[in-house]
């Protein structure tokens, strides 16, 4: 048997709920920002591992009708839950893909010369494809046409009888989390100029930061990720979106340990009091990231239990997790009691901060042990 289909009713199986209106509230909310722009969204990494199968079609009743994804595997997963959506393919044109471009109607984004020639080869051939995006590099050095690159298209756009019609132009911040950011301050001006050369294309910019940047840079259409899962799309400010993900472990044991015990795997903290501790079934196996840890050197995360914030002791383990519970009152914590591990005041953010990594990361690794909640859940 098929193990998603046996952890609903597995009760040591740490629990993932995700909350579809919080999802679509998120999208409304940055819709409504950027309008008359559109807002798109960001689905890489399986919808930044929630499941595209469930992400797509929540997102298209909210009226999402512009998908990003890497792949050409994940186009056509988005495919399948959004028939009329204009679906945009990040990772270039590979070579001998147009069939696959052409059947479920992607949309290529592409960024190197050597990719255009073989866009406009396949036209030639016969090849019924959508209109591209064209990526231009303006900082990252990751994907896209270098400016020289795209300075030498345009001149050649420019004495072509019909050139190849573009669906959109598009760059990638570098560093738009950080407000009053002079690079990113350069990457707009540098893409207005941009803009000139590609006359009557239209432009996209801002991903799930640049949304909340400047509206002015909202262009034609935004490109939001992270921030319709509930992460913070700034650094060190309120958040504006609602949580979609909330993660809870159950706890398997307790047990009292002395002043001077070593904790887990390498030992790398002694508790320094007599104390009460708490096991959790979750580990990095889940997802649930190493760098957490507690230890005699390192300020880790923390989870909640019975309410009260509970440091991580000692190395996360692939499947455990070790909770400081001495300071909850006696016999509050009992064994099959859920802990949070993100939710309430235990952010997305705050656990990726505290364990040296990015919420992303966090996201895109939970992993398919987990029971998994729906909200709003059906009849």
């Amino acid at each position: 048997m098929v193990l998603s289909a046996l952890l609903a009713d597995d009760p040591t199986a740490a629990l993932l709920t995700i909350d579809l209106n919080a999802l679509k509230a998120n999208y409304r909310l940055i819709a409504g920002r950027v309008a008359p722009a559109k807002a798109s969204a960001n689905i890489k990494a399986n919808a930044y591992g929630l499941g595209i199968d469930l992400v797509v079609p929540a997102l298209v009743e909210a009226g999402c009708q512009h998908f990003f994804v890497a792949t050409l595997s994940e186009g056509v997963a988005a495919r399948h839950n959004a028939q009329d959506a204009t679906i945009f393919i990040l990772n270039g044109f590979p070579k001998n893909a147009a069939d696959i471009y052409e059947t479920y109607r992607l949309t290529a984004v592409l960024g190197a010369e050597d990719e255009i020639i073989e866009f406009e080869t396949a036209l030639k051939a016969g090849k019924k494809l959508l209109p591209p995006a064209l990526h231009i590099d303006t900082g990252m050095a990751r994907l896209g046409l270098s400016l020289e690159e795209a300075h030498s298209y345009a001149a050649r756009r420019a004495t072509e009888k019909a050139p190849l019609s573009l669906s959109l132009l598009i760059t990638h911040f570098v560093e738009s989390e950080m407000r009053s950011s002079s690079v990113t301050e350069n990457q707009i001006a540098l893409f207005e100029k941009l803009r000139a050369l590609f006359p009557g294309v239209p432009a996209s910019l801002s991903n799930s930061s640049g949304v909340f940047l400047n509206k002015n840079i909202s262009y034609d259409l935004v490109r939001p990720g992270y921030a319709l899962y509930g992460g913070n799309p700034f650094l060190d400010e309120p958040n504006p979106m609602q949580p979609v993900i909330r993660l809870e472990a159950p706890i398997i044991q307790t047990r009292r340990i002395p002043k001077g015990t070593k904790i887990g795997y390498g030992g790398e903290i002694t508790v320094t009091r007599d104390s009460v501790i708490a096991t959790l079934s979750i580990g990095y196996g889940d997802g649930y990231p190493r760098g957490a840890k507690n230890t005699d050197i390192k300020q880790g995360a923390d989870c909640l239990i019975a309410g009260q914030r509970c440091k991580i002791l000692g190395r996360v383990s692939m499947d455990l997790v070790m909770a400081d519970i001495t300071d909850c009152p006696d016999g509050l914590v009992q064994r099959g009691m859920m802990a949070t591990m993100i939710g309430d005041e235990i952010t997305l953010d705050e656990v990726a901060a505290k364990s040296g990594t990015i919420g992303y990361e966090i996201l895109v690794h939970l992993g398919p042990r987990f029971r998994r909640r729906i909200l709003p859940t059906k009849d």
